[in-house]
Parts: structure tokens; C-alpha cells; sequence
């Protein structure tokens, strides 16, 4: 199937707030990742998210060449084309996006997508995110303003970030402290600011104590009930049920009854990106081991040309990685349940 349209993306987040799942967003920086994501979508049955970062539009481009929009609008058009083999719905998302990066980025990218709009064709992506978590609240939501409206013109759905995701991702740094966990106040602002829909269609990344990369249990303490209590008072005052589309950023190493009941809440999409790499690299790594001197030329001797094509282990890492995106399907119950 193609890669969605506006309408069926805005089905599929419909139907996962109402059937209670979520999408795994997937974080790709290659031909290969893309296909490895989409393998596992199909095998789980699931329709998804393939997202690309700052970074990972860099390396797309070419190391020598490092730019973000030529990155990611070559991974949208590739993504396009080999999308419609596979029995599954994509959607196309970027991710992190801060405001020093905006002019280079996300604001780039919108414009193509109202370009394309205007010949009456879809949007180069379906949806981008503005990661203000950086700057004061006031700043954030007034930049959110401006573009949520050029998204909702661009037929894109924005996604944008209140309170502050720990860790580290692509030089966007949050510190552990209390900004980890998002206030109501900061919910009733930003519903006030930027509507709940009515000024067009974002979802929201508010933080309940999650970190970016790997920690172990402990580390930091997921409290999703923050996001209850952020729905319960934005829904009280506006007279709407969970009238947030949540993100949950950051899940490494978070339980599944911690999956579940952030799901229950209103998740309707989580970012998938640290599990998936190791996914992809471990096997990568066991070919080389295994077959050390075949992959390389030891004393002047042949080597194995069957073991150092980059497509012998390449085939192992796309196989770990679909494998890992099919847990997360299952993890968030999103398996078995594609639009067609």
C-alpha cells in the first residue's frame, strides 16, 4: 500500500485512541533501517511510523554532504516506492526538531509540503515535530502558533514536546531533574494557545519522567499518571474526553504495565529508537566475530568475499531489526490490527 494519506493517517491515530494501542514510531538512518521497520510492520500485521531525526537526515545525505533536507526528502521519496510492497500503512514523521534547527529543518520541509499541497499532491511527510522543550513555555507554545498553522495548511499533523525528555538525542540534551514531569498548568496553556484540534491537528509529547537511551530500572521513575491528570484537567475545563493525542518519548527500558497504562491514557504513538539499533547491530556484530577471518584479510591471505558483502550481514541486521519492531507491535498492541 502507499504511504498514507492525511485522511488515513488521521484515521489511523483515530482508531488507536479508540481501540486502545499505539504506533511504534520507528527512528531509520538508511535504505536498510527503512526496509528492516517495514519488514516488521508487515510480519506484525501493523500499520506504523517511520520517523527520521536531525541527525539521522545528516547521515542520509552523505557524511560528506550533511544535509538535512536533501536526507530526508531522499528517504520520503524512497520510502514511497518501495512502501507499496509491503501489506501495511506507513506514515512519515521527523522527529526532534529545536529551534536551532527549525530554519535548517522542519520549516524547509513544510514548505515543500505546502508546494506539493498546492499541485494537489499529499505531503512530503505526514507529520513533524517541534521539540521546544529547550526554550520557556511562553516561547514554545508561541512558536507552536506559527507552526501549527503552516502545518495545518501543508495538510501535516505537528507534533510538539511540553516539559523535558531526560538524556541525550542527536545534541538535544535534557537534564534529569523536575522538568522531566509535565505540569496541568503547562496542558491547560497549551491547549489554550494552540486549541485542541480546531486550530489544526498536532499530538503531544508531555513528559512523565522519561530519558532518552538506555537506564536501568531505577534509574528515573515513570509516573504516567501524570498524563491522566493532564487529560482529566484539560478535558474538564474544554468538556472533552482525553483530548490529547500523547507521544511517548524516551521508553527504553520501561515496563509493559508501564506501556499499558500510558496507553490507556491516550498514547497513540511511541518512539522506538535505541532498542531498534541494537536490534540491528547485534547480528552485524556476531557475523564479524564469527566469521573474523573471512571479513578481513589476515596475513596477507584472501579473505571470504561471501562473508565481507556488506549484504551478508546486512540480511542478519534487517532480520534483528524487523524482529524488534514486531515486539514492539505486540508490546503495543498494535499487532494484527492494519486498516486493510
Amino acid at each position: 500500500m502507499p504511504i498514507a494519506t492525511p485522511e488515513v493517517y488521521a484515521e489511523m491515530l483515530d482508531r488507536a485512541k479508540s481501540g486502545g494501542f499505539a504506533y511504534p514510531a520507528i527512528n531509520v538512518t538508511s535504505s536498510q533501517t527503512l526496509n528492516a521497520a517495514l519488514r516488521g510492520f508487515a510480519e506484525a500485521e501493523s500499520d506504523g511510523i517511520v520517523q527520521v531525526s536531525t541527525g539521522g537526515a545528516e547521515f542520509l545525505s552523505g557524511a560528506s554532504v550533511k544535509d538535512m533536507v536533501t536526507g530526508a526528502t531522499a528517504l520520503a521519496e524512497y520510502a514511497r516506492v518501495v512502501a507499496a510492497k509491503y501489506p501495511v500503512t506507513v506514515a512519515l514523521h521527523t522527529d526532534h526538531c529545536p529551534k536551532n534547527k527549525l530554519d535548517g529543518f522542519m520549516r524547509p520541509l513544510v514548505e515543500i509540503s505546502l508546494e506539493r499541497v498546492s499541485k494537489g499532491l499529499d505531503p512530503l511527510f505526514q507529520s513533524h515535530m517541534w521539540d521546544g522543550s529547550a526554550v520557556p513555555l511562553e516561547e514554545n507554545l508561541e512558536i507552536a502558533q506559527e507552526l501549527l498553522d503552516k502545518c495545518a495548511r501543508a495538510r501535516i499533523i505537528m507534533e510538539m514536546e511540553i516539559g523535558v525528555v531526560g538524556g541525550e538525542e542527536d545534541g538535544v540534551v535534557g537534564e534529569i531533574n523536575e522538568k522531566l514531569y509535565t505540569t496541568t498548568d503547562d496542558a491547560l496553556a497549551t491547549a489554550e494557545a494552540v486549541g485542541l484540534g480546531d486550530r489544526g491537528r498536532y499530538m503531544l509529547a508531555a513528559t512523565f519522567g522519561n530519558v532518552h537511551g538506555v537506564y536501568k530500572p531505577g534509574h528515573v521513575k515513570l509516573r504516567p499518571s501524570v498524563l491522566k491528570d493532564i487529560q482529566e484537567a484539560v478535558g474538564a475545563k474544554h468538556g472533552k474526553d482525553k483530548p490529547f493525542d500523547l507521544v511517548f518519548h524516551g521508553g527504553s527500558g520501561s515496563s509493559l504495565d508501564e506501556i499499558h497504562e500510558a496507553i490507556s491514557y491516550g498514547v497513540v504513538k511511541m518512539n522506538i529508537d535505541t532498542d531498534t539499533q541494537y536490534a540491528f547491530t547485534r547480528p552485524i556484530a556476531d557475523h564479524i566475530f564469527r566469521n573474523y577471518d573471512g571479513v578481513l584479510k589476515v596475513d596477507g591471505d584472501v579473505g571470504n568475499k561471501k562473508t565481507y558483502d556488506p549484504r551478508s550481514y546486512g540480511k542478519a541486521a534487517e532480520v534483528g531489526m524487523a524482529t524488534r519492531v514486531r515486539e514492539a507491535c505486540e508490546h503495543l498492541k498494535s499487532a494484527g490490527t492494519k486498516i486493510s
